[in-house]
């Protein structure tokens, strides 16, 4: 579990904003459920998808996240795996591969988050933020993620990753606009 708990370069969980953030939505709070759920909200609700609301920065690393208000789905995910791991509670970061235009190709990764609660065990969660259509949701042991899996070419990929896959911060990082990232959304090929 360690992996799943450690600051890194784009899961800065030990940034003091981050740290400030993730101590007040825990209100000295000791429930590792009540925690989780906080953070989660917090990040869905507050944290503008950059697509969504045609924002900019392109941001990648949980902290610029945070500062800029907004991120792509990828980047919310880093943002709440930092506040949880802040938390003590162990985060990481899972991804869909999804049509792009609900029709078959072409296709992209979504990123999203699982947390390991005492209770359950790892729980995927979905913060990429709710809109007409989308209402993902923590309710555990259910999870309403925000994107059904409809097609074979679609799936939920079973991997929990301690750290970002390459090639999405790849694209983050290259992109220059939020309108770049949405031109070139990373994908993988399924086995």
């Amino acid at each position: 579990m360690q992996k799943f708990l450690v600051a890194s370069k784009y899961i800065d969980s030990d940034h003091p904003q981050i740290i400030n953030l993730a101590n007040a939505l825990a209100l000295n709070n000791s429930d590792e459920i009540e925690i989780a759920k906080a953070c989660f909200e917090w990040v869905r609700d507050y944290i503008k998808h950059s697509a969504d609301y045609q924002l900019n920065p392109v941001t990648s690393i949980a902290s610029e996240v945070l500062k800029h208000g907004t991120g792509y789905c990828y980047a919310k995910s880093h943002l709440l795996a930092a506040l949880l791991r802040a938390n003590q509670i162990p985060a990481g970061l899972c991804y869909q591969r999804l049509s792009v235009n609900d029709n078959g190709a072409p296709y992209c990764l979504h990123g999203l988050n699982a947390v390991y609660l005492k209770q359950y065990g790892w729980y995927r969660i979905d913060a990429r933020g709710n809109k007409e259509k989308v209402n993902a949701q923590f309710a555990p042991p259910k999870e309403q993620l925000a994107f059904p899996i409809r097609e074979s070419s679609e799936a939920n990929l079973p991997e929990i990753w301690p750290e970002p896959l390459p090639n999405v911060i790849h694209v983050l990082e290259k992109s220059h606009s939020y309108l770049e990232v949405l031109n070139n959304l990373p994908d993988i090929e399924l086995l």
